[in-house]
């Protein structure tokens, strides 16, 4: 069972923190740069791009690394619980910081922007960086857990 499960909890831990960290190093600093109308309309063909693949890696990660940490003997146990927690708290962001934005932006209309409109940039950026330290430590625990169980 370990021997068939690692392999996928570490490719979904490595799909996600992929991802994040392409978000962080090139979809951010372009986000940052735009007028506010075209950034709206860039914030949401990115925001649709990833659900449900990211939620689906997230939460698989997760739950691949607590059982893992269940199932594996030594200080491997230890360290795929760790990633796990780290693979969790990526979702918790996620839904409470992330996707609360996301869902706000698909509202607005480009063209025609609230005159109170809020820009959400520097804490969603933010939020985006800490997610993506979280993933790859998550990512670096399984390489490792793994590590020692060869």
């Amino acid at each position: 069972m370990i021997a068939l499960l690692a392999p996928f909890v570490l490719l979904a831990a490595g799909l996600s923190a992929g991802v994040l960290t392409g978000t962080v190093l090139g979809g951010a600093p372009l986000l940052m740069v735009l007028p506010t109308e075209r950034y709206v309309h860039a914030h949401g063909f990115f925001a649709t791009r990833y659900d449900p693949f990211m939620p689906v890696c997230l939460v698989f990660t997760f739950v691949g690394d607590l059982v893992l940490g269940v199932l594996t003997p030594g200080p491997a146990s230890a360290v795929f619980i760790i990633s796990g927690l780290l693979a969790g708290s990526v979702a918790t962001i996620s839904l409470l910081k992330n996707a609360p934005v996301n869902r706000w932006m698909a509202t607005l209309d480009p063209e025609r922007l609230p005159a109170d409109f809020q820009d959400p940039r520097r804490e969603w950026v933010a939020w985006n960086k800490v997610r993506t330290g979280l993933a790859v430590g998550a990512l670096a625990g399984n390489v490792l857990a793994i590590g020692l169980l060869l």
